[in-house]
């Protein structure tokens, strides 16, 4: 299967489990992913294994056959799936409206600390100064 030019494809949430592991620990074999996903909540050897084959049909992992047991690592960085995921939604629930995606969730997150506003105003500000420099 091949991925389109839209960007990689969107996981499901349990695939999103596995790249979050492959995210932090990088390059892993089955066993590494299933202990990692233990962790958290029991999961199987052979579930870990089956969405794992899938993933790399899909495109969003690949797989190191040069070793005995197989290494798998995520095709896209977690910056480009977030983004791919974010702009889905943008999208389909917001008809494109960042604001309203933005109020949104903050309204849903309670208790926004201090150091997450004072980024959010100096991403916006970086936002506004560019677009100034792009209007002249």
């Amino acid at each position: 299967m091949t991925v389109s030019k839209k960007g990689p494809p969107r996981p499901t949430d349990a695939e999103l489990g596995i790249l979050r592991v492959l995210w932090q620990r990088g390059p892993s074999t089955v066993r590494d992913v299933q202990e990692a996903l233990n962790e958290a909540r029991p999961t199987g050897y052979t579930t870990v294994l089956k969405t794992l084959q899938i993933m790399t049909e899909k495109g969003l992992v690949r797989r190191d056959e040069q070793q005995r047991a197989h290494v798998y690592e995520a095709q896209y960085a977690q910056h480009q799936t977030q983004r791919q995921m974010v702009g889905d939604l943008l999208n389909r629930v917001f008809d494109g409206s960042a604001s309203n995606l933005l109020m949104h969730a903050l309204a849903t997150k309670k208790g926004t600390s201090a150091e997450e506003l004072s980024q959010i105003r100096e991403i916006l500000d970086d936002f506004e100064a560019e677009s100034k420099r792009g209007s002249k």
